[in-house]
């Protein structure tokens, strides 16, 4: 949940959702460093559909990870929902990610020896959510929503690549996020289905969920609300 004060008060400004001040990542790898993010600086608020743009290497795989607390910059904050995620252990943060942040990435990742419902049920287990006997009812309301209840107890193999994506953005909701997060969700679809996906983050965006979503798709770019533009580490130019 997030800490207390993170709520506005009337009559104020609300704070941003998602804080990035000053963030730099830098990887040892190799011989020479490699600077991937350079003094970012990124403000998204609340119900928000920001789309991180730009060409492989440019960073922005690296900034949606600072976001998720996957990656934990080499200096700078990154606060979300008023969490400073610096201050996070790494068994916290993973139980703090759970609750708050649903990923879906482009290759799926679902569990290959779980069924469909398993796979969905894993956040909820994982972070002790929802009493036990409700875990699969939800998880099954959640599967009807995205048409793919009748695939409930298949394994993942069994799917194809477009019902695979659904099912792992059934799997991000599954605790009830209020962000999602998507390194390029449509990435590995063909366009009848990626097109099918980006309408269904456009339904979770009219609930208020908010959504950073990481793509190089120009098609999809034009789409978001807001596009942030990522060149060489650093966020070159926005669009509203």
């Amino acid at each position: 949940m997030p800490e207390e004060g993170w709520l506005s008060r009337p009559n104020e400004t609300p704070s941003p959702l998602i804080v990035l001040d000053d963030v730099v990542k830098v990887y040892e790898t190799g011989e020479v460093p490699f600077t991937a993010l350079k003094h970012v600086h990124l403000h998204v608020g609340a119900g928000e559909f920001v789309g991180l743009i730009g060409k492989s290497g440019s960073g922005k795989t690296t900034l949606i990870n600072m976001i998720t607390g996957i990656d934990r910059p080499t200096s700078g904050d990154v606060i979300v929902g008023g969490t400073n995620l610096g201050g996070l252990s790494e068994n916290e943060l993973a139980a703090w990610r759970g609750r708050t942040i649903g990923v879906v990435f482009q290759f799926f990742q679902l569990l290959p020896t779980l069924t469909v419902i398993e796979n969905v049920m894993l956040p909820m287990d994982f972070c002790n959510m929802y009493a036990p006997l409700e875990r699969p009812e939800r998880a099954m309301h959640l599967l009807e929503q995205i048409e793919m209840a009748d695939q409930a107890h298949k394994l993942p193999s069994a799917l194809s690549g477009g019902q695979q994506q659904r099912v792992a953005i059934a799997r991000a909701l599954a605790n009830d996020p209020p962000i999602i997060a998507a390194d390029e969700p449509t990435g590995n679809l063909d366009s009848k289905t990626a097109e099918a996906v980006f309408e269904m983050f456009e339904a979770l965006v009219e609930r208020h969920k908010t959504i950073v979503m990481v793509t190089h798709d120009n098609d999809i770019a034009a789409r978001v609300r807001r596009a942030v533009h990522v060149v060489d580490g650093e966020i070159a130019e926005e669009r509203h």
